[in-house]
């Protein structure tokens, strides 16, 4: 049986010890995967392999930082799902939206891990004081060139900080995640509360929050005791119709246990 290549043991073989050193190509190349550019359609990736061998198709167009999330996302593919052939739409690859497409998020994951490995994610943060907030996850999405919802999701999903990250469009609730610290039956509500932070700047057309500020759970959470917990939230826009919220989850109750 062939055995999964860990992200960071990919990356240590390389030296790497900043962000700036990951190169992906290069990467992709010791794994015997060739990586070409080209006009695709109805897709943004695309991964064909025989045997050992894959070659590893990216949109030539678009955001460099997505083309870049895209190639560790199908090297993902090439690690874990070998011997199908794989198909990248838009919404499958770092936005989140991978819920129940269980290829497409181990792919996201292998990826997120392999731009932004925990060792060089602790480094960092020592450098912002481990403070955590969209501020910090603005700053080290520009240090690891990722894009700030690919980087939000990373560090919310490291399991250090019990946290939510959930985005929402004028329809409503987009997707979410969540630490693996807080309990699984806490999900937020499909719709913003208008006594939501986060309302004021999707429906309001206010300003980014730029400090997490103090809220009620009961805002996000239809739990009857909700109104007792305390959270704190943060939202940014990052499209005219969606805008992406922190919750820091700040009461034991909220927990696994």
């Amino acid at each position: 049986m062939r055995t999964i290549r860990d992200p960071e043991e990919l990356l240590r073989e390389f030296g790497v010890s900043r962000p700036d050193q990951i190169d992906l190509e290069a990467i992709a190349w010791t794994q015997n995967a060739r990586v070409q550019y080209r006009h695709l359609h109805g897709c943004e990736a695309r991964i064909i392999g025989a045997g050992n061998r894959a070659k590893i198709s990216l949109k030539a167009d678009g955001n460099p930082r997505r083309r870049r999330f895209s190639l560790a996302h199908e090297i993902g593919h090439w690690q874990c799902h070998r011997g199908q052939t794989l198909m990248c739409q838009s919404d499958d690859i770092e936005t989140g939206s991978t819920i129940g497409k269980l290829p497409e998020r181990a792919a996201d994951r292998f990826a997120a891990q392999l731009l932004m490995p925990e060792f060089l994610i602790r480094e960092s943060l020592r450098g912002y004081n481990n403070r955590f907030d969209m501020g910090t996850i603005r700053a080290m999405a520009e240090d690891f060139d990722m894009s700030l919802t690919a980087a939000a999701i990373r560090l919310v999903e490291r399991n250090t900080q019990p946290s939510f990250l959930v985005s929402h469009t004028l329809k409503g609730r987009k997707w979410f995640t969540r630490s693996p610290k807080v309990d699984h039956r806490w999900f937020p509500m499909d719709h913003l509360d208008k006594d939501s932070l986060a309302f004021d700047v999707l429906f309001g057309g206010g300003p980014d929050d730029r400090m997490l500020r103090a809220s009620g759970a009961d805002a996000w959470f239809d739990k009857p005791w909700a109104d007792e917990i305390p959270i704190k939230e943060q939202t940014v826009r990052i499209y005219d119709d969606e805008v992406l919220t922190l919750l820091v989850v700040e009461d034991d109750r909220m927990l696994a246990d």
